[in-house]
């Protein structure tokens, strides 16, 4: 394959109707098992047949992938940590695995860390336009549009839009803005996130740029990208053709609309709280932190934390066990771990039970640290994380006072 911008399909008719285009991450997957190029695959899988149910699962018998067909809006899983806690990182596993751009720049931000081996990983991007809280996303279809969640068999976000599929075959659609007057909005973090095609991925899959087409529009990012779709291509999994001028050009309008609504809701939000002193700003986050419980979940979710003894554990004596809430520091060492790798996920918010707006928080910080050290988190493996390295002068002879003139003070 000379080109990197492909339309791709399942020859398999039942494939095809499984998949929300064309099924050929399916069939990908299913070929890469077949042919033994990977141990297993790790998708996402409705759980009771329901859109707003869904589970992380390890796939290793061909025959079961197609439980994991079609895209989900209702359902933003955290697939990195299941690749870390679960599977030793991949580090004697080869496997295939979903991942929407959040989660393929935490799979890049840990492999710098060691603390999962990229070269096991074939990374499966899917592009994401957003998604929504479950439970919000359950009282959306019923009150806002009108229908019984159970008979949703489908959604895609597209033209400023939310478009349902009902298990009948009739389509419903309706503006997202209107959506969010209602009081339907995505996850904060997907509002303001600004990778909306995992370039970071070994290949990025989406609908974008099919032009209507039952396919897949793949851009092959890695060299491993090349050798799975040539074997699939070869094998007759999948049947590809390069994307035309037209279709490159429709992905590409498509995607720069997404990023500019990222970057206005991003700005937004930076120009909201310019209007605010330093005094009120701090008592705006001491309020929210104030609501903490201790209960750990923003930790225990986040995909980037990995530290086998952590800081925050009272027996550590940083944070003195039973009070509520928590001393200041809890939160501030957790911002200070995170502030320089974090991708925006939005699991830590999700997991807060008090509803404190943290992804708001971290994303603060990051966007300073980003502009300090030129550094964005997740997108080049090849880029060392910022406070982890030093430069050639920090290392010079001719400069102590930058690193203590015994090495005993550091």
């Amino acid at each position: 394959m000379e080109n990197n911008l492909y339309l791709a399909w399942s020859p398999d008719a039942t494939i095809q109707g499984m998949g929300s285009s064309g099924g050929a991450v399916t069939a990908l997957l299913r070929c890469a098992l077949e042919n033994q190029m990977v141990d297993a695959v790790l998708a996402v899988k409705k759980r009771n047949n329901s859109r707003f149910d869904a589970v992380p699962t390890l796939i290793t018998d061909p025959e079961l992938v197609h439980e994991t067909a079609g895209a989900m809006h209702f359902a933003p899983l955290n697939m990195v940590k299941i690749i870390k806690e679960y599977l030793d990182g991949a580090m004697d596993m080869r496997v295939a695995v979903t991942c929407k751009p959040c989660d393929a720049r935490a799979f890049i931000e840990l492999a710098k860390r060691n603390q999962v081996r990229r070269e096991n990983l074939f990374l499966v991007g899917l592009n994401c336009s957003g998604t929504y809280l479950p439970t919000v996303a359950e009282q959306m279809i019923r009150e806002a549009f009108g229908e019984n969640p159970q008979d949703l068999a489908g959604e895609e976000v597209d033209e400023g839009k939310l478009i349902i599929t009902l298990k009948d075959g009739s389509t419903k659609e309706k503006d997202l803005e209107e959506l969010v007057r209602q009081g339907y909005e995505m996850r904060e973090n997907c509002l303001r996130c600004s990778y909306k095609v995992p370039r970071m991925a070994d290949i990025a899959c989406g609908k974008w740029g099919n032009n209507g087409k039952s396919a897949t529009f793949i851009e092959i990012c890695s060299p491993k990208g090349h050798e799975f779709l040539d074997a699939a291509a070869q094998n007759g999994a999948l049947v590809m053709e390069p994307a035309t001028n037209e279709q490159i050009e429709k992905r590409k309008q498509k995607e720069t609309e997404a990023v500019e609504n990222a970057q206005a809701r991003e700005k937004q939000e930076i120009e909201a709280f310019k209007r605010y002193s330093s005094e009120e700003r701090l008592k705006y986050w001491l309020g929210h932190l104030s609501r903490c419980i201790k209960c750990f979940g923003c930790r225990d979710a986040c995909p980037i934390c990995f530290c086998k003894e952590c800081y925050l554990e009272p027996y550590r004596g940083c944070i003195p066990g039973g009070e509520t809430p928590p001393d200041i520091m809890f939160q501030l060492i957790r911002l200070s771990h995170v502030a320089d790798s974090c991708v925006n996920c939005g699991q830590c918010q999700d997991a807060c039970p008090m509803e404190i707006p943290l992804t708001r928080l971290y994303s603060v910080l990051n966007r300073e640290l980003a502009d300090i050290f030129d550094y964005k988190p997740g997108v080049d493996i090849d880029q060392p994380p910022p406070l982890t390295t030093v430069t050639e002068q920090e290392l010079s002879i001719d400069a102590p006072d930058i690193i203590g003139e015994n090495s005993s003070d550091r």
